[in-house]
């Protein structure tokens, strides 16, 4: 069991996140003091339960997670007024003791089939992190190229919050999150492709998008942005009913490839998917769909299927993505970057694909007992 801090060693501790704003370290002191007591009080109760340490440093995250959000926006008068109130006092202590119990001792767990450190997970989150790190490290004024790097950028954060979620045992969730993931790395896909052909029309109806969420008709701005709208649906034949699905996908009729499709739409399975040559994918989307909106499927999901699902989608998308990110990366970023890149793409990419291989097989097993 950790040793409770004297006063001394609390503001010792304290003085380590340089915290600004009106602190008040004897008062956090005195609660901190009340949690620590009361815990180790349980602890040691062996008709409570289990035996626990208790950890002062958790103790101090919870307690300076409260105080904080608590007096944000006070003024120091209020602050002080604040302290001073035995009831908030007593409140947070009783907070703090709950949190560090019931998100400790007694936090739920899903049933996880993967974790961090298995192969499947590891290797490709590796890629995954040493990608955003580039990325990261890249700035321009320009914003066609900005743009491009900011969604790579978007894109590849989902592909780790799905690993995540699946390191977690949420598989519906991650399978629900990759119908993202596929969306943006369908946009993605054409924006690289065509480039200055259509990256001014997204750029320009993304600002389409805010203009039309925002509700705001009335400003002269915004009145000459709609009249805009509405003569471009014009030149298309669009009538009013389709204003929104024009503010959202008629970017898509800037690549000449869209008059030569069967069945185009302004929508993303008969447009976005379609043009990027990613169509096969239009099943599992709906499923992915299906999983989003709550479906009896999300309710009784078999986990190893839409563990194996979400994780061959996701390699799959990854593939794809990485391509992009290759294309974007010889042409935008450092040499001293492209160095660790193709070092690191010697050493794993081909792992990726014999894994991808595998997972696929078992997929295909689960499949077929369904």
């Amino acid at each position: 069991m950790s040793e409770k801090l004297t006063n001394e060693k609390f503001l010792k501790y304290m003085e380590m996140f340089s915290l600004k704003g009106n602190i008040q370290y004897e008062y956090l002191y005195e609660i901190y003091s009340e949690v620590f007591d009361g815990l180790k009080e349980i602890s040691e109760n062996k008709e409570a339960g289990e035996v626990f340490n208790v950890q002062s440093s958790e103790i101090i995250f919870y307690l300076l997670g409260e105080y904080i959000y608590s007096i944000r926006g006070f003024t120091d008068e209020q602050v002080e007024q604040f302290v001073k109130n035995e009831k908030y006092k007593e409140s947070m202590a009783s907070v703090v003791m709950d949190k560090y119990i019931s998100l400790g001792l007694y936090n739920h767990s899903e049933k996880a089939l993967t974790n961090k450190f298995f192969p499947p997970i590891s290797s490709i989150e590796l890629y995954v992190n040493l990608m955003l790190n580039i990325v990261d490290n890249y700035s321009t004024r320009n914003k066609d190229k900005s743009l491009l790097v900011d969604l790579l950028k978007k894109t590849l954060s989902i592909a780790r919050c799905i690993l995540k979620l699946l390191c977690e045992g949420y598989e519906t969730e991650a399978f629900s999150l990759w119908r993202t993931l596929h969306e943006c790395e369908c946009i993605l896909i054409l924006l690289d492709k065509y480039k200055e052909q259509v990256i001014p029309t997204y750029i320009r109806h993304m600002q389409y998008g805010l203009i039309f969420h925002m509700g705001d008709t009335d400003s002269e701005t915004n009145k000459k942005v709609f009249a805009e709208i509405k003569a471009e649906m014009a030149k298309h034949d669009l009538k009013s009913k389709d204003t929104k699905k024009f503010i959202e996908y008629g970017w898509l009729l800037a690549i000449p490839e869209h008059e030569t499709l069967d069945n185009f739409k302004l929508n993303f399975r008969d447009g976005v998917e379609s043009l990027a040559g990613l169509h096969r994918y239009s099943q599992v989307y709906m499923t992915s769909s299906e999983i989003l909106h709550a479906s009896p499927m999300l309710i009784y999901a078999n986990k190893s299927y839409f563990h194996l699902l979400t994780l061959v989608n996701l390699y799959e998308s990854f593939f794809r993505i990485e391509f992009v990110f290759q294309s974007l990366f010889f042409t935008y970023f450092s040499d001293e970057a492209k160095q660790r890149y193709v070092e690191m793409k010697k050493l794993y990419f081909s792992q990726l694909l014999s894994i991808h291989k595998r997972e696929m097989a078992n997929l295909k097993s689960i499949g077929h007992k369904k």
